[in-house]
């Protein structure tokens, strides 16, 4: 055609990235078009999107490093002489961590050279519904030309509006490129992420506190109260909660120190301490600010500014396509995205007709104790199909390490949604405890396949394991029996 490219990826993460190389393998003509604006901090990285810079890649390497110190207090009941106290040096950390998310930034540049994809290391936005206007980082302008387009950008930390936070605070995406350690930290407001983040800060060893408007893990499974006895297991861990509590103003001490004051809306108080470092997490908006979308006809939902899109990832102009967190109604998650990404470009250019499936995708909280879950969870199920069609089969249950190292497992739970009816299908899994995402991995192909609670129970289990557990759930919730795990 008249267009330069066949297709053209705004935006080069976990979903651009693989829509683009499976749709250059495929023989098309492919540009990616990518750039990060720095934070407010100043803060900017490569690319590879949110999950290899300032996201799932660095959280869990920080999150292994807090569970090696606790595995150091472990250590000792089981003979090893560690002398105490022993000491986290964040800069050293930090320096692994970075240049191990900097040879995957090389890895991906490398990546689609071979593939023969071209890559804009550029700020796109549409001039028409086939020309995006790429801008370089020094105001240097190219037009690129596509018969199809897919946006890719993704969300950027929200800031909270009330208390001067773009001037005081940071967000996750600095957290992760810290050269030296944010001292006594303040995670404010609560997704998933600032429970990971002060999860591993407390593990580490630094004083943390987490201040939280409502139930954390909102959009997790409540009604088992899995949110809480994660946040119950980070408070005995050294965390602190100010629940039912916001911020109203944060100022700038004469030691650098920023003292934040909050109101606690439970009591009707005002507190106030001081903090090294504040970080904000109020959620993520999506980048789309540039792109221009108005101009060529795109609809995005009014209210979360996502674009909306249909089964096969179309927006509402025919050749421009939409895939991972930067779309309407998508769980916010990298693999979803790259599944679609490369699902999107082998229709386009591979003669497939098979369509994203967004049931029954697993997903873990990497938090000091970890929570997995795969499928509905208990209020998505009776919201389903009724109480009474529903069978919940729980235990609290006892990790064999946690044993000798005299550890409370108070908050290892399990629980497991499942149809009363005839062959009782598995609609939702979830697991609180050690390794949760190597554990719900497994049985997310089971619930995928339409596994069955008799079919689980004539699974034999891995003696002794955590996941061992699941094949052994047999309390149910409607018995009221105690549903702790006892002996072998």
């Amino acid at each position: 055609g008249r267009n330069e490219y066949d297709l053209l990826v705004i935006g080069g993460g976990s979903g651009g990235l693989a829509c683009a190389k499976e749709a250059a393998q495929f023989g098309g003509k492919v540009a990616v078009l990518d750039y990060v604006e720095p934070s407010p901090r100043g803060t900017a990285w490569g690319l590879g999107g949110t999950c290899v810079n300032v996201g799932c890649i660095p959280k869990k390497l920080m999150h292994q490093a807090a569970l090696l110190g606790s595995a150091l207090k472990d250590a000792q009941h089981y003979g090893w002489n560690i002398t105490q106290p022993v000491h986290h040096t964040w800069s050293v950390m930090a320096q692994a961590v970075q240049n191990y998310v900097k040879s995957l930034n090389w890895g991906h540049r490398v990546q689609l050279q071979d593939k023969k994809v071209k890559y804009f290391n550029m700020k796109g936005s549409f001039s028409d519904p086939h020309t995006v206007r790429g801008l370089t980082k020094a105001g240097k302008e190219t037009i690129v030309t596509a018969d199809k387009i897919v946006i890719a950008t993704g969300g950027r930390p929200k800031y909270p509006t009330h208390v001067r936070a773009l001037e005081y605070g940071i967000t996750s995406d600095d957290l992760f490129w810290l050269k030296e350690s944010p001292g006594k930290t303040l995670p404010s407001f609560i997704l998933y992420v600032s429970l990971e983040c002060a999860g591993f800060l407390t593990g580490i060893g630094l004083d943390t506190t987490v201040m939280m408007r409502s139930i954390p893990l909102r959009g997790f499974d409540q009604a088992s109260q899995m949110a809480s006895l994660v946040t119950e297991h980070m408070e005995s861990y050294g965390t602190t909660f100010l629940k039912r509590c916001f911020p109203t103003k944060v100022e700038k001490l004469e030691s650098n120190r920023l003292q934040v004051t909050w109101k606690n809306t439970d009591l009707g108080t005002e507190e106030t301490d001081s903090f090294d470092t504040v970080m904000w997490a109020v959620g993520r908006s999506p980048d789309i600010k540039t792109l221009n979308l108005e101009t060529v006809g795109v609809k995005t939902n009014s209210e979360t500014g996502k674009i909306i899109v249909d089964a096969s990832e179309a927006t509402s102009v025919p050749h421009i396509y939409a895939v991972g967190d930067i779309t309407e109604g998508r769980p916010e998650l990298t693999p979803t995205a790259i599944a679609a990404g490369k699902l999107l470009a082998q229709r386009l250019f591979g003669q497939s007709s098979e369509l994203m499936d967004y049931d029954n995708v697993p997903t873990t909280v990497f938090t000091p104790l970890e929570y997995g879950c795969v499928g509905l969870s208990e209020e998505a199920a009776v919201q389903c199909h009724g109480s009474d069609n529903i069978e919940v089969f729980h235990a609290y249950y006892k990790p064999l390490e946690f044993t000798v190292a005299e550890r409370d497992a108070t908050q290892c739970y399990m629980k497991m949604v499942c149809l009363r009816e005839r062959e009782q299908r598995i609609l939702g899994l979830h697991f609180i405890g050690p390794n949760a995402g190597e554990v719900i991995q497994g049985f997310a192909l089971g619930i995928k396949c339409g596994a069955t609670y008799p079919q689980l129970m004539k699974t034999v289990g891995i003696h002794p394991t955590c996941a061992e557990e699941v094949t052994k759930l047999h309390i149910t919730k409607r018995s009221g029996l105690d549903a702790t795990v006892t002996g072998c």
